[in-house]
């Protein structure tokens, strides 16, 4: 087992993060305080030996000035020589590199992936509303800057702080073994520099933290544009976007500059009281040296002790800044991440079990937290195998429909069962598990074409890969691709969100997903909506074949695509307002048969008329 291995990175836990800042600290270095606890232990014995390396500088002195040039090199004084050497040789330097190691070795490449995976593991069970809300490029960037900057507040902590507090404690064991007089204005001079610490520190986290979520602004802001990057140039809004993009810099400028100003007093403030203390410690010792009182020897180990934490005075400032800045963003970090923005299963929910596929919508609704919009009291039995066909005018309700079928959201009232199974008392991915779906937005993955059919089933073999993407009319045009790399057919990468494919090529990767899939219901959201009527009427027959012995429910406002199904419901403000044959409802002379004429080219032109 490797030193490195000591802390297992990828340690989960079953517990949300908390959001209280000392909580959520403890939460995402859980796994890890064992080693810490000794790399801090390694680093306050490092510390110590400052202390220690100027009491034994004094001790020479003494030694030597006491008994002359002509008799230091005398068996009395080997011993204290050889102790000197050997400290200064092996204990020291060991100590010192056990605190780097633990340090560097152990601790700093580790915490990184720790946090890191905590986060990301929760932030992927947070609804679709949270991903909804925010940026991509946003959450993306708080996962990584606040593992990033835990990690650096545990390695300050051990590397910086942790020392200099063994340092200090060291020194003043030290002044007091020279005189209690010595120690006075060493504690008197730490009381003004905890104190300047004190008040300058929290200000430095609060502006810290408000630089980090500008920070985080940008990045949302750029990576927004760049997603959208055909969008801005097809309507010539370069300008505009760099314009938003500017002011969110400004906000950042502003914040940085907050930062600085602050930062700057306090280490000038620091650096000034640092110059102080060796003319304190000295020259005190010097007085009790006239006195009698004290050594030569004494001498050099309180400029000694007094210049090196003078010296580390700057160092720690500078770290305790970067500390405080990194406990900022870690807090700003925290208010996104740590959100509950879940829908979750319960302690006792089990795996569903799917022998027949039959859905029942049992007085459902759901308005999104509104008092309009989504659905309201929806009641709809579909039957194992049915192939129910979904209608509606945007807004009608169809996307909240499959979104609860899903269980991407709880609904408000009702319940849905599958198979007389309430699907809030299931696990969301045994759920998931037994729904195929193809959208009419195709989400991509910037890997190869093989692992983004392969998403549908990871352990299916090349044979039923290949048999999926040719059901899906896709075999073909996979063979052709190419990408920037030079990887080619079902290796090459699709880029970001498949835009490297047609509408109709995404299309027909994710059916060839759910092909393989082959779960025993099937939800088809406008599936053929980006291809041309050629490659529909290629696939059509695939749909039939895959369909078959499966429970199927498709919206479309392309009716046509619907006509075959073996029932078809009405969506209207949230309710099923007509349900029956696609011949029945053209004869009732409602709402589907007002869809149907208004249709241009098969798709639905207008809303319901009164």
């Amino acid at each position: 087992m490797r030193f490195a291995d000591f802390i297992d990175p990828f340690k989960t836990t079953q517990t949300p993060p908390p959001q209280t800042l000392g909580a959520f600290i403890r939460w995402s270095l859980s796994g890890a305080w064992p080693m810490l606890f000794i790399a801090a232990g390694f680093s306050a014995i490092a510390g110590m030996m400052e202390a220690g390396t100027a009491w034994i500088l004094g001790r020479v002195i003494d030694v030597a000035t006491s008994s002359g040039p002509e008799n230091f090199l005398t068996d009395a004084n080997m011993w204290m020589i050889f102790g000197a050497v050997v400290f200064f040789t092996l204990l020291r330097p060991a100590f010192f590199g056990l605190s780097s190691l633990s340090n560097n070795y152990i601790v700093m490449p580790n915490i990184p992936p720790l946090v890191l995976a905590k986060l990301n593991r929760w932030t992927l069970g947070q609804s679709v509303t949270y991903f909804d809300d925010d940026f991509a490029g946003r959450i993306a960037q708080k996962q990584m800057q606040t593992s990033n900057a835990m990690a650096s507040v545990v390695s300050e902590t051990i590397s910086a702080i942790v020392f200099a507090l063994a340092s200090l404690a060291g020194s003043l064991l030290l002044l007091g073994s020279i005189h209690p007089l010595v120690m006075l204005p060493f504690a008197a001079w730490l009381v003004v520099y905890f104190l300047l610490v004190r008040w300058y520190l929290p200000r430095i986290r609060v502006r810290s933290a408000a630089r980090a979520g500008a920070r985080a602004m940008v990045s949302g802001q750029v990576v927004d544009t760049i997603t959208n990057i055909k969008t801005v140039k097809l309507f010539a809004h370069a300008e505009f976007e760099d314009h938003a993009a500017r002011n969110s810099m400004i906000d950042l400028r502003e914040r940085s500059l907050d930062f600085g100003r602050l930062s700057a007093s306090f280490r000038f403030i620091l650096m000034t009281l640092a110059g102080v203390l060796p003319v304190l410690l000295i020259g005190v010792t010097l007085w009790l040296w006239q006195a009698g009182t004290a050594t030569a020897g004494d001498i050099v180990a309180a400029g000694a002790v007094s210049i090196r934490i003078a010296q580390m005075t700057g160092w720690v400032s500078f770290t305790l800044m970067g500390l405080y800045a990194n406990v900022g963003e870690i807090e700003n970090g925290m208010m996104t991440l740590a959100k509950r923005d879940r829908v979750e299963d319960t302690s006792q929910a089990k795996e569903l079990i799917v022998s027949e596929g039959g859905i029942t919508f049992d007085a459902v609704s759901f308005a999104y937290g509104r008092d309009v919009g989504g659905v309201s009291d929806l009641n709809l039995a579909v039957k194992p195998g049915e192939k129910l066909g979904i209608v509606g005018a945007s807004g009608a309700g169809k996307s909240t429909l499959v979104s609860l079928l899903l269980r991407l959201y709880d609904g408000e009232n009702g319940a849905i069962r599958i198979d007389g199974q309430d699907i809030s008392l299931v696990m969301q991915d045994s759920l998931r598990r037994q729904i195929g779906m193809v959208t009419q937005e195709t989400a991509m993955f910037n890997r190869s074409a093989r692992e983004n059919i392969l998403y549908g089933r990871p352990d299916a073999s090349e044979v039923d890969l290949i048999e999926a993407a040719q059901k899906a009319e896709a075999h073909d045009f996979i063979l052709s691709l190419e990408d920037a790399h030079g990887r080619t057919g079902y290796d090459a990468h699709l880029g970001e969100r498949g835009v490297k494919l047609s509408g109709g090529q995404r299309q027909r990767i994710a059916l060839a997903r759910a092909i393989l899939k082959d779960a025993p219901i099937l939800v088809l959201d406008e599936a053929t909506s980006a291809l041309d009527s050629e490659v529909e009427a290629s696939i059509q027959t695939a749909l039939h074949r895959v369909m078959q012995g499966k429970t199927v429910l498709a919206i479309a406002h392309r009716l046509s695509t619907l006509s075959e199904m073996d029932r078809i419901v009405v969506l209207d403000h949230g309710r099923i307002v007509e349900a029956g044959t696609h011949d029945a409802l053209l004869e009732q002379g409602g709402l589907y048969a007002r869809f149907w004429h208004r249709q241009s080219g098969g798709f639905i032109q207008a809303e319901a008329a009164e």
